[in-house]
């Protein structure tokens, strides 16, 4: 009863930024990569997207940004509907890919202006925007150098840095930590919780890495084989799976982890 009075609260006091109806991405007959989701995201939150590899966690933010188009159901992300406003819905988002491509034998500053361009951003108010995010990373003294010079972790700041280039409203980061050790890990989270804390903007994290997102997500959806399984806060979700920690709900909601998984998620703790 507690749980469900906290749900109604919030979603009488927060404004849906995003909203799937019954949104759905087939491949074939079989294949059901996104089933039916109904989910929804509030303005200002930090929210996970919690699944096993292969749940359907990137394909549902490639349907969110409108680089693949659903089978049926829908999806508004900020009054705009993702079938029929796609370039609206495109200004107003921005994408950390879980395998982003990076023109190395650019600069960090090159490569924010080529970015930029991409999105119509000129002059003046392109200079401003680069020198700004340059500054805010910590890369203006690094930002005439080419970037197959750069460490991982500095690497993925440009790309954060990218993703920003547009101002938009609403920042997708797919698996942000992955493929990063332990100190590049820490400074991405830091920099995802900075832009949550100090610039207002509304995130959704997708990873199958369970300590990233419990540790920086307000809600926590879960997704299996396409479809949401559970949703809400840790301690919502620990409940309804009647465990004692969000690991062992995810693994009782799921059916299981894999051992590939496991010492990922050990690996990032």
């Amino acid at each position: 009863m507690q749980i469900q009075e906290t749900i109604t609260e919030t979603k009488q006091t927060k404004k849906v930024l995003i909203r799937t109806d019954k949104l759905s991405k087939y491949y074939g007959k079989d294949i059901k990569a996104v089933d039916e989701l109904d989910l929804e995201v509030y303005e200002g939150e930090t929210f996970g997207l919690l699944g096993p590899n292969g749940a359907g966690k990137t394909t549902t933010v490639r349907l969110l940004n409108c680089i693949l188009k659903p089978t049926s159901g829908t999806a508004d992300v900020n009054g705009y509907n993702i079938s029929k406003d796609s370039t609206q819905v495109k200004t107003i988002t921005g994408l950390l890919a879980e395998s982003p491509g990076l023109y190395e034998k650019l600069s960090a500053y090159e490569f924010l202006e080529f970015i930029g361009a991409l999105y119509n951003i000129k002059g003046k108010v392109l200079k401003e925007r680069i020198e700004e995010l340059l500054k805010l990373f910590g890369l203006t003294e690094r930002k005439d150098y080419l970037l197959e010079g750069f460490s991982s972790g500095m690497k993925q700041k440009v790309l954060i840095a990218a993703a920003l280039i547009h101002d938009p409203a609403i920042i997708f980061f797919d698996e942000p930590t992955a493929a990063l050790d332990p100190r590049a890990a820490h400074m991405v989270k830091d920099l995802i919780n900075g832009l949550a804390d100090q610039l207002g903007r509304t995130i959704v994290i997708c990873s199958h890495i369970l300590p990233v997102v419990e540790e920086i997500c307000d809600r926590i959806g879960i997704i299996n084989h396409g479809r949401l399984i559970a949703v809400g806060t840790v301690d919502e979700i620990i409940a309804q799976a009647g465990t004692k920690t969000l690991e062992e709900a995810f693994i009782a909601l799921t059916g299981g982890i894999d051992e590939k998984e496991l010492l990922a998620w050990r690996n990032h703790s």
